[in-house]
């Protein structure tokens, strides 16, 4: 009886409603994959496209079935974690928040809390992230920009620093590198990939953070 009702289990689990988490640790998968050369941009953009239109947990398991998984436990290196600062500084409880596009638009701005880190994918979408106004809690935050035919622009205030790590394949990828005379103004990083599609982020010509430093030790504090 036991046995079947495993078997039973087994049969519905697939039929489960996919999250807008489980579609993340899919593409995840599928980025670095498309990183590691598994998969070839054609492979990656179509996989890519399937996960976002998938309903169920079962439709999502088959497109990363041929690949590798994340070692469990693996943090990456943070290249932006200031001289100093522990693993653990600036954390944010709140989950990363995930701007999606998909033959679509998508656009946060205004004066808005940024969270540590967020994640906007376009699929034949455009999505506009402006922290021009934003209010920054944390030191470092992080933007994961995958964009498959489609485009994703961010644009920051002059008087933070802007750095980024991505590739093109067949698209563009570009970050305007800006470096903050105050050293403890903070950074925003922009990471990820454009395939036939583009990711561009710089900032935006006379918006500037008023009383940037106080502002921030109050919330470093």
């Amino acid at each position: 009886m036991d046995l079947e009702k495993h078997d039973a289990k087994s049969r519905t689990a697939p039929a489960l409603r996919a999250s807008d988490a489980d579609r993340d640790r899919i593409a995840d998968i599928l980025r670095e994959a498309l990183a590691e050369g598994r998969l070839d941009a054609e492979e990656h953009a179509e996989r890519i496209d399937a996960v976002y239109r998938a309903k169920t947990v079962g439709e999502l398991e088959p497109l990363v079935r041929d690949l590798p998984a994340p070692p469990p436990g693996r943090e990456a290196p943070d290249p932006y974690r200031f001289p100093g600062e522990g693993a653990d500084a600036g954390t944010d409880a709140r989950p990363a928040e995930s701007l999606v596009a998909v033959f679509s638009s998508n656009t946060r701005k205004g004066r808005w809390r940024v969270n540590r880190r967020l994640k906007a994918f376009s699929l034949f979408g455009n999505i506009e992230i402006d922290l021009t106004e934003a209010l920054f809690e944390q030191r470092l935050t992080v933007i994961d920009a995958g964009s498959v035919f489609g485009n994703i622009e961010v644009r920051v205030p002059e008087n933070i620093t802007l750095r980024g790590t991505g590739s093109g394949f067949c698209g563009n990828f570009e970050v305007v590198s800006l470096e903050a005379q105050d050293p403890e103004a903070p950074v925003v990083a922009v990471n990820g990939y454009a395939v036939f599609g583009n990711v561009e982020a710089k900032p935006k010509r006379g918006r500037r953070i008023a009383d940037l430093h106080d502002r921030l030790r109050k919330h470093l504090r």
